[in-house]
């Protein structure tokens, strides 16, 4: 019980940092996409950016979020779950490669699945740049050719207690927008070129967000599984106590019958 109780207090103080991260980041993200599909609207056809072509699907990228610990509940057999209920189900009959981010899932999914990649380390150092890199992996698959679809599967953080899969794509970008960018703003340089770059930034700050997410989720499920686990070690405690002083009661309650016994055989 001292020790679930613990590993509770140690995951409610790295929530709320994670929770901040994740709080903060998403208004900045989904500008950017807002942004993106402004200005990706307001092109005739989708700009010509490689990382928007629609191809049929026959091969398949899974970027599965897991974490590199355990004893966080529900939290990692969610992923697995959903990301085999892709390849049996959605992706049945095509080549299904996965990218894992996080111990568990790479060790789990590895076992029947082909794992292109693991990039458990970037828990070590969680930053922009450390991220990028992965995405920028991703990206260089799509673009070549190997995979015609890459997904992100992982957990959105909604509370500590509440975790949500989601199943996200990733490549290749939807580039229709609802709200195109107002015409009298002037673009320099032209709105094909900016939307060129931003497509890399938009991708890179979307993988970022959903290991952010992921991360906060992870703390969250933790703290919520030791709560649990505490209070039921709590209940077995008291149950014990309960158990041991029956016992007592009992040889207590045997010693005077003795007593008592061996007192009436000396009066006789």
């Amino acid at each position: 019980m001292q020790i679930t109780s613990a590993m509770k207090m140690v995951s409610a103080a790295k929530l709320k940092k994670a929770q901040d991260a994740i709080t903060a980041m998403r208004p900045y993200a989904d500008k950017l996409t807002e942004l993106l599909q402004g200005l990706s609207a307001s092109l005739e056809g989708d700009g010509g950016s490689k990382f928007a072509e629609s191809r049929p699907v026959n091969k398949v990228l899974l970027v599965s979020i897991t974490s590199n610990r355990g004893l966080c509940g529900a939290f990692n057999s969610n992923i697995i779950k959903q990301s085999n209920n892709l390849v049996a189900d959605k992706y049945a009959g095509k080549q299904v490669d996965f990218v894992t981010i996080g111990k568990k899932g790479n060790d789990i999914l590895g076992k029947k699945n082909t794992i292109v990649a693991n990039h458990s380390g970037v828990y070590d150092d969680l930053t922009f740049d450390n991220v990028a890199v992965i995405a920028d992996f991703l990206m260089d698959q799509f673009a070549s050719g190997s995979y015609d679809k890459i997904e992100l599967v992982y957990n959105k953080f909604k509370n500590a207690a509440t975790q949500i899969v989601m199943t996200e794509q990733f490549l290749p970008i939807s580039v229709e927008g609802d709200a195109p960018v107002a015409s009298d703003y002037i673009f320099e340089p032209s709105k094909a070129e900016i939307v060129e770059q931003l497509i890399p930034k938009s991708l890179k700050t979307q993988l970022y967000k959903a290991i952010r997410d992921s991360f906060a989720s992870e703390h969250g499920a933790r703290m919520t599984a030791m709560h649990k686990a505490t209070d039921n070690a709590g209940e077995l405690k008291n149950e014990l106590t309960l158990t041991y002083n029956k016992a007592r009661q009992a040889a207590i309650t045997n010693e005077i019958l003795e007593i008592v016994g061996g007192a009436e055989a000396l009066n006789n």
